[in-house]
């Protein structure tokens, strides 16, 4: 993916949520700032674009993105349950109409059994109570280039759910709420799988 796929793509989701009047919000972990950058990096985005969250590291996603410490002892920053947290975090911190999240092992190093160099885990949320997520495995293709890559499959993602309904005039409270009861089910349900031991 090169540089130009992400400025077509930043060009495309702007000139969407102009026309639908939808804001963005981005929560960053192993591509540090980079889809911010991307879409600022676009002439006319503060119409749409409100801010961006790095959160390199765990404090970071408990401390500005609300991340329970029980969510990423269980399944680690890497992993569905924390995009999907992060991303909610971002809509509610931000008060937005979208928000993405990116965490990942964009290497050299960082891989664990299970989760090798090149996992990244994406989610969008969006304030209607829709959510998106995606696990991508770039592989051992280097630093650089699963940085890259993640940026134009986040900017892809944002894309979809902005052609989606548009977000609800409901209050935000209400929306998010459910996003979280969405996300509580799902970790439940995950938790309880993992307890049970395999069948003899």
């Amino acid at each position: 993916m090169s540089g130009s796929d992400a400025r077509a793509l930043s060009r495309s989701l702007l000139d969407l949520c102009r026309m639908r009047k939808l804001t963005i919000a981005t929560a960053e972990s192993c591509t540090g700032g980079l889809v911010a950058g991307a879409l600022t990096d676009i002439p006319g985005s503060s119409d749409v674009i409100d801010r961006g969250f790095i959160t390199y590291s765990n404090e970071a996603k408990r401390a500005m993105l609300g991340v329970k410490a029980t969510t990423l002892a269980t399944f680690g920053a890497v992993s569905k349950e924390t995009a999907t947290a992060m991303a909610i975090g971002a809509l509610e911190k931000a008060g937005v109409d979208l928000a993405v999240s990116i965490t990942g092992i964009a290497g050299p190093g960082g891989a664990v059994p299970g989760k090798p160099v090149g996992l990244v885990h994406f989610a969008v949320a969006a304030r209607d109570g829709r959510i998106l997520h995606r696990e991508c495995r770039f592989g051992a293709v280097g630093r650089t280039t699963v940085r890259h890559r993640s940026v134009v499959e986040a900017l892809r993602m944002l894309l979809e759910l902005a052609r989606g309904p548009k977000a609800s005039a409901k209050p935000r409270r209400e929306a998010s709420s459910a996003l979280h009861r969405r996300v509580a089910r799902s970790a439940r349900r995950t938790a309880v799988k993992r307890r049970r031991g395999p069948r003899t």
